[in-house]
């Protein structure tokens, strides 16, 4: 069981970091619109200074706080990494990418930065080793309204998009791609990461001796 569970945070770390660079790579063509949650942390990062993936790992923190709280419950050690190597991730990406001058280049580049965001949040969350900070409030606010997922993470989505765009954001048709067309990646990305990771958990399986 050693080896499964190496895989399982091998998987965890690996999926933060290809979400991050996602993420990183949506910003960096930011004049066609970035995902929802990025638009308020790029908000932020506009009035208040810090840096992006600062803003993430704030506000990745209060939503914990937030939730802990209301639920009474410690955050995961996974959701606890989530926050804190997402935020890292995204501002290391962010210095050393490159930033494409071009409309051809912004279009390649937002497009690379959403399939690769939808696999990576695939490659996490196959992991099962917690959920992250903004997962964890849809999932409280699921189980105390009995409102549909997908409602709530909509209502979440729009919230915080509005709150972007009102501290300046870049918002623009990219930022409705990500929101419609993201899910779909993660359904494709989702079961793929799980039976890839089921595959290589067969070499810690023990069979029984003859």
């Amino acid at each position: 069981m050693k080896r499964t569970l190496l895989l399982r945070w091998f998987f965890f770390i690996m999926g933060l970091m290809i979400v991050a660079l996602g993420i990183a790579l949506t910003i960096k063509a930011k004049p066609l619109g970035i995902g929802p949650w990025d638009v308020f942390h790029y908000g932020l990062y506009l009035q208040f200074g810090l840096t992006i993936g600062s803003w993430s790992i704030i506000v990745g923190f209060l939503i914990i706080l937030f939730t802990s709280i209301a639920t009474s419950r410690f955050p995961k050690i996974g959701t606890l990494l989530n926050m804190l190597f997402l935020g890292l991730f995204i501002d290391l990406y962010n210095f050393i990418l490159y930033t494409p001058t071009t409309l051809v280049g912004q279009v390649l580049t937002f497009i690379l930065g959403t399939i690769i965001l939808g696999y990576g949040i695939g490659m996490y969350i196959a992991a099962d080793l917690g959920a992250g900070p903004r997962d964890g409030l849809m999932l409280f606010i699921v189980e105390k309204t009995g409102w549909k997922i997908s409602w709530v993470r909509n209502g979440n989505e729009i919230l915080v998009f509005i709150l972007g765009w009102l501290l300046g954001g870049p918002v623009g048709i990219g930022t409705v791609i990500i929101a419609f067309t993201l899910g779909n990646i993660v359904a494709i990305s989702l079961p793929q990461a799980k039976g890839l990771l089921a595959h290589l958990s067969q070499q810690d399986r023990v069979q029984p001796l003859k």
